[in-house]
């Protein structure tokens, strides 16, 4: 369980190993090939999410994997491949997140603020998720085309506001779209602003701002027939 100022969840987002499967021949080839690339793509993104897109180079990467220009190109035959690389994964992990999410039986909108955990402790730790985020942001000077950042999570996000809505857990005056934008922009924004600030030493708790002071209002109470706190009058 990982603990982070208020935000507490198990380790839901996806950190994908190649294991050794005692292959050989060509098969062993395509494995040790797969975890150099591996490899390579984890160092490069430790030093996006230091450096940003412009003051990384192929060296850089080569030196922190501890290996020749030559090996880098043969799995990535420039930077912008690397970092289209980096974000791809990062959009790849978040299926895999919601799946492990959804495997703890929680309500819809349980689910969206577990998600928003999850995504917290990855912007703390993961390489991964903070290099995709950076290059999000450094898009005009990584001068490819990449994924509009926030449309997924947005998708997702209504996606599970809508289940909420369906099952009665929003309030009557909820629309659950506007909720998920909200949400989204809420929880992005306050990444954005302490990263920006703090270097995002304090997200944890301003994500926990965000989320005790947002879904309490967008969660629906309970019914006065079914409020087990209701005082109980006598006639």
């Amino acid at each position: 369980m990982s603990q982070n100022k208020g935000v507490a969840v198990e380790s839901l987002w996806p950190t994908p190993k190649i294991q050794r499967s005692g292959a050989t021949g060509p098969l062993l080839r395509q494995e040790r090939a797969e975890r150099t690339r591996e490899q390579i793509l984890h160092c490069a993104a430790r030093i996006f999410a230091e450096r940003g897109y412009q003051q990384t180079g192929i060296k850089d990467v080569a030196d922190e994997v501890a290996m020749t220009k030559g090996a880098v190109y043969f799995h990535f035959p420039n930077k912008q491949a690397l970092a289209i690389a980096v974000v791809d994964e990062l959009y790849s992990r978040w299926p895999v997140t919601l799946e492990a999410v959804r495997g703890k039986g929680l309500s819809p909108l349980d689910t969206v603020i577990e998600m928003f955990n999850a995504a917290t402790v990855a912007f703390l730790e993961d390489p991964i998720m903070q290099a995709g985020t950076r290059l999000q942001n450094e898009r005009d000077a990584v001068d490819v085309e990449l994924p509009p950042p926030y449309v997924d999570w947005t998708n997702l996000i209504s996606m599970l506001m809508r289940e909420a809505h369906q099952q009665g857990q929003l309030a009557q005056h909820v629309d659950p779209d506007v909720a998920a934008r909200v949400a989204v922009a809420a929880f992005f924004g306050a990444q954005h602003i302490s990263d920006n600030l703090n270097g995002r030493a304090d997200f944890a708790e301003r994500w926990r701002e965000v989320r005790d002071t947002l879904f309490p209002a967008l969660r629906a109470r309970p019914s006065l027939a079914t409020d087990p706190d209701r005082p109980v009058t006598r006639g």
